[in-house]
This record gives structure tokens, C-alpha cells and sequence, in this order.
């Protein structure tokens, strides 16, 4: 690969990873937040306004940095990739466009509502605002996933005279059947994170003693969403884009799998490690027959493998994206384990109480992230050799006049200033949690030392 396509590649890799670290977040608070405003209706139990204003502080703050990653990124397609930005610009500039003058606005307009006009909001214009901001977030995240979903699977475009393409039908762009499913999968991802974040800051305060009501709040609904969010990605949603990627990117499926000849009754691979050179995995434990029956519903279908298609159609990473894959899988598999447990031991009112799963929750938080990042990666490096599918080659769509140094040096400019972001973001949420959601007690507040009537004769 040339030098500079790989740091254009590891570039924009970075950027994008980094920034996504935080949308998730929002994307995955969001609905929580409307959840806690809802009940706050229901019940008239002011805890869980209390929860609700905490939990849109660490939105507040995740929102901001996620801004100022993003901007990079919009630029990058015409410093990094100019030559894609120029043949797919008349079809990709519209959801981006749309993403930043409709969706970005009506979700930072109504967080500055949420966040600072409740003394002036009715208990209902309040819980309005809030679902203002869900849905600004989650129109925000459609947007972006059609853009990425039109390049795995171009719709609604024609070439015209000079090369590039042109967008023929806007509704097919944004209706495109690829980006309803990885939507759907990408955003119950993000509810993943939300919840088990949530969960986690919640068994923080259990353990430490600290906010007690709060902790149970929030490990309750953190618990009770990351159950139901994350058997719908394993059903329906990761099963209908496994199924997307197998009827349309075969020889992604087959790189997914480490699959290299093509056969009937092919098996699912649990584990083992791809040889590329040898075309086989070491050391494999395998399902027979169940890559066949969940692909295409029969035991027996076959299944084409990696050898069906020339070298150069490959995925240029195969081991990258085989380990990406299963990180992804496994930690699904793992998420819905704990929280089946968390969730059987909250039925028996026995969690709050149960310090061995409070300290499971607590430490998982950091893997949603991680299995995001790897879903990402699978999408992304299954989809190589190719930037638009079938259509531009990744090796076509780079800027060909920013060598690989002038590439470096903004690269090693971005990893200092998010060095730094990451070390603002961090102090600003210690302080949010530290402080917690319950406002101090009147004595506390004026530090003011109870005295017996002993000490004041």
C-alpha cells in the first residue's frame, strides 16, 4: 500500500474513532434521559429529576467535545479525500448538509432548553425538551448513517459527463434498505454504552455509599435497558445486517468468517486465528453448518468463499477485520449475559446488595465502547478494497498531492490536541460525578459543625 494511503487511512481511522467515543454516548443517553423525564410525570418523584439533570450534565458535556472532534472530520474530506469528495460529493453532500443545518440544530436548541430554562419550563415543556433532543440526536445519527450506508451500497445516483456522480433520487438516498438496519444496529449500540455507563456510575455510588437513592435509579433503568437493547442486536438487528452483507458483499461475509473455499453446510467460527497465507484458521472451534442457516436459512446452502473472487476484490486486512468481527460478537454475547444476571438478581431484590455484580458493572463499562469501535471497523474494512462499493477504489479517493509527510505531521498535530481534549473531558466528568446528582445537604453547604448541649454550657 502506498505510504501516504496509509496515513490518509490511519488518519482519518483516528479521527473518526476518537469522535465517536462521544456520540455514542449522547445518541445513548438520550432516550434515558426521556425515560427519567417520563416518570418524573408518572410518579411526581423528584429523584428521578434529579437523575434526569445529572445525566443531561454528562450529555452536556460529552455533546461538546463530540462537536469539536466532528468538525475535523467534514474537512478532512476535502484534505484527505479529495478525490472522493469530488466524484461522490453531488450524492453524500446532501445527509451531511442535512445532518448539520436540521438535526445538529434542533438537538443543541433544545439542550440549551433542557439545560438552563427549567425554572422557566413547565414540568411538561421540560420532558418536550428533552424529547427535542432525542430526537435531534437520533436524526443527527440517521443522517450520518445514510451517508455511510449509500457507500456500502450506492442507490439513487447517475454518472454524469465529467465522471463523478450525481444524486437522481433523494428519497431512495435516505430510504436506502442498507441504512434502516445499520441504523437500527448502530444506534442500539449506542443505548448499550448509555445504559451500561449509566449502570455502572450507579454501582459506583452503591459501592462507595455515596447517593444512594440516585445509585439504585440508576442502576435499575441502566440494567433493565442494556437487557432489552442488547438481545435486540443480537435479534433482530444483527441478524438482518449479517444477512445485508451476505446477499450483497459476499466476499466481506467470507473474510467476516475466514471462510476461503467456497461449500455447502458452512460452519460458524467461534474461535481461532486466521492464517491468510495458508488459508486456514488454527486452532478452531466451529458450530457445523449454522453460517449456512443463519445466512440463508438452511443447513445445507452454500456459502461462497474468499477464493470465488479475485485477490484484488479481497478485504486488504483479513485478520483486522476477522478479530474486529468477533470482539464485536463476543461482547454482545457477554453484554446480554450480565445483564440477564444483573436483571434476575434486581427481580429478587438482591442487586443493590450483590457487591460482586456491582463491581461486574462497574468495570464493564469501558467494553461498549470497545465493541462499538469493533462493529465500526467490521463495516469499514469489510467494505475495502473499495470506498463507494463497486463503484471507487480506496486507492482512487485520497488526496494524491498531500504526500505522507505533510499527511504525519497534521496527524501527530490531531493525537496532541485530542491528548488534551481527552484530559478536559476526563476532569470535567470526574467533577460531575464526584459531586453527584443530590444537591448537598443545608449543613454541608455551610459547613456547620452539630454540637451537643453539653459543648455549648
Amino acid at each position: 500500500m502506498d505510504s501516504a494511503l496509509l496515513i490518509h487511512r490511519l488518519h482519518f481511522a483516528f479521527t473518526v474513532t476518537y469522535h465517536y467515543l462521544f456520540p455514542q454516548l449522547t445518541m445513548g443517553l438520550a432516550p434515558l434521559i426521556v425515560i427519567l423525564k417520563t416518570l418524573v410525570l408518572k410518579t411526581k418523584d423528584e429523584r428521578y429529576d434529579r437523575a434526569a439533570r445529572f445525566w443531561a450534565k454528562i450529555f452536556g458535556i460529552n455533546f461538546v467535545i463530540g462537536v469539536v472532534t466532528g468538525i475535523p472530520m467534514e474537512f478532512q474530506f476535502g484534505t484527505n479525500w479529495s478525490h472522493f469528495s469530488r466524484y461522490a460529493g453531488g450524492v453524500i453532500g446532501q445527509t451531511l448538509a442535512m445532518e448539520g443545518c436540521f438535526a445538529f440544530f434542533l438537538e443543541s436548541t433544545f439542550l440549551g432548553l433542557f439545560l438552563y430554562g427549567e425554572k422557566r419550563l413547565t414540568k411538561t415543556q421540560h420532558w418536550f425538551a428533552a424529547l427535542m433532543v432525542f430526537v435531534g440526536s437520533w436524526l443527527s445519527g440517521y443522517f450520518i448513517v445514510a451517508t455511510d450506508a449509500w457507500m456500502q451500497h450506492p442507490v439513487g445516483y447517475q454518472r454524469v459527463a465529467d465522471g463523478s456522480l450525481q444524486l437522481t433520487s433523494f428519497w431512495q438516498l435516505v430510504l436506502n434498505p442498507w441504512a434502516w438496519w445499520q441504523y437500527a444496529h448502530n444506534m442500539g449500540g449506542a443505548v448499550v454504552t448509555g445504559a451500561f455507563v449509566m449502570s455502572a456510575v450507579g454501582a459506583f455510588y452503591l459501592l462507595s455509599q455515596k447517593h444512594m437513592e440516585q445509585g439504585r435509579i440508576f442502576v435499575r433503568v441502566g440494567v433493565i435497558a442494556a437487557l432489552i437493547v442488547s438481545v435486540l442486536q443480537l435479534f433482530p438487528t444483527g441478524d438482518a445486517e449479517g444477512r445485508l452483507v451476505a446477499f450483497n458483499q459476499p466476499v466481506t461475509l467470507a473474510a467476516m468468517e475466514a471462510l476461503w473455499e467456497t461449500q455447502p453446510g458452512a460452519p460458524l467460527v467461534i474461535l481461532g486465528q486466521p492464517d491468510v497465507p495458508a488459508q486456514k484458521i488454527d486452532n478452531p472451534i466451529i458450530i457445523p453448518n449454522m453460517l449456512s442457516f443463519l445466512t440463508w436459512r438452511s443447513w445445507g446452502a452454500q456459502v461462497k468463499g474468499l477464493n470465488a473472487v479475485p485477490k484484488q476484490d479481497w478485504p486488504d486486512s483479513i485478520p483486522l477485520l476477522y478479530y474486529a468481527y468477533h470482539v464485536m460478537v463476543g461482547l454482545g454475547t457477554i453484554f446480554i449475559a450480565v445483564a440477564a444476571i444483573a436483571s434476575i438478581l434486581l427481580w429478587r431484590n438482591q442487586l443493590y446488595r450483590g457487591r460482586w455484580m456491582l463491581w461486574v458493572l462497574l468495570l464493564l463499562f469501558p467494553l461498549p465502547y470497545i465493541a462499538n469501535t469493533a462493529g465500526w471497523m467490521t463495516a469499514e474494512l469489510g467494505r475495502q478494497p473499495w470506498l463507494v462499493y463497486g463503484l471507487l477504489r480506496t486507492v482512487d479517493g485520497y488526496s494524491k498531492l498531500v504526500s505522507a509527510g505533510n499527511a504525519w505531521f497534521s496527524f501527530l498535530g490531531f493525537l496532541g490536541m485530542y491528548t488534551v481534549l481527552s484530559i478536559l473531558f476526563l476532569f470535567l466528568v470526574r467533577r460531575e460525578i464526584e459531586h453527584g446528582p443530590d444537591p448537598e445537604p443545608l449543613r454541608e453547604k455551610l459547613n456547620v459543625v452539630p454540637v451537643t448541649p453539653t459543648e455549648v454550657r
